[in-house]
């Protein structure tokens, strides 16, 4: 089936509601600053789906994996920006959402992947389950004849440096992650969403490119401490833990066996000098 679409035909937001370091949500409010129509999907009706109404979007809840939840989000869209936190249904998803938006003959769907996938190919992978499956997922979107804009950021800002550390800088007035004598390249969501807005407002002659993200500056975590300290305006130190109490941990706050095996990978990646990693595609899609 091929839609005819016009400029009012809405673009399709997932994980629009989401939470800290999320990217829905940023992107959402950009789009709808940028004059165009945005169906913002959430997973379930909250006061952050109130707020999205607020703002302009048409909500829509559903579930990716779900495939009449799909139907309603892509009916009538033109354009898909598909993002989908950490988990192990990940692939599933992925393919629910193409094989519908492939029905509906939508004119971009932009994928947000990882920039370890860079590193990956048929015969070289990692042991994060999740970067596998981020992996295949391009593999299938390329297989799908879909008109695909790849997004792969570094980790993020918000992640690492804020969800995981923000206890042991509230507390104890240091940055303690397992990440050894690394540099790594943060990028903010708010940076990414900037960057897809940019994709969205016109995707035609991004179709079939890939954008690999980083952050404006690769430094050890010793740099990033003292930022802390400038900003909070006390004296924040790196402290470079154990990996295993840094893991177990996650374990007994109730993180999921999923995420903690991601995380770990990430955590073992940096300290290899895997994440000192600088690209200039940013500044090409957003012009700052």
């Amino acid at each position: 089936m091929t839609m005819k679409f016009t400029q009012d035909s809405p673009i399709l937001v997932t994980g629009a509601a989401g939470d800290i370091g999320a990217i829905g949500r940023y992107l959402t409010t950009m789009l709808l600053a940028k004059g165009h129509n945005v169906r913002a999907l959430v997973r379930r009706e909250d006061e952050r789906a109130e707020g999205l109404r607020q703002l302009g979007a048409e909500v829509v809840q559903g579930d990716l994996t779900d495939l009449d939840s799909m139907h309603r989000a892509i009916a009538q869209v033109r354009c898909i920006y598909f993002g989908m936190s950490v988990s192990p249904a990940y692939l599933e998803a992925t393919i629910n959402t193409a094989a519908v938006a492939r029905h509906y003959g939508v004119e971009a769907f932009v994928n947000m992947s990882q920039m370890t996938v860079t590193q990956m190919s048929i015969t070289e992978t990692t042991d994060s389950p999740q970067h596998k499956l981020h992996w295949l997922a391009e593999q299938a979107l390329a297989w799908s004849g879909l008109p695909v804009v790849t997004v792969r950021p570094t980790v993020f800002l918000e992640s690492f440096f804020l969800r995981l550390a923000a206890a042991g800088v509230r507390d104890n007035d240091e940055l303690a992650l397992p990440l050894g004598p690394s540099k790594t390249s943060p990028i903010s969501a708010v940076d990414v969403a900037r960057a897809v807005s940019e994709i969205l407002d016109n995707p035609t002659p991004h179709i079939g490119q890939v954008y690999n993200l980083t952050g404006f500056e690769s430094a050890d975590l010793n740099h990033y401490a003292r930022i802390f300290s400038e900003a909070l305006g006390r004296t924040i130190r790196y402290r470079d833990v154990s990996f295993a109490a840094w893991t177990d941990a996650l374990r007994k706050f109730g993180v999921p066996a999923h995420l903690v095996n991601h995380l770990a990978v990430m955590a073992e990646l940096h300290a290899q000098g895997r994440y000192d990693r600088m690209t200039d595609d940013l500044f090409k899609l957003t012009g700052n």
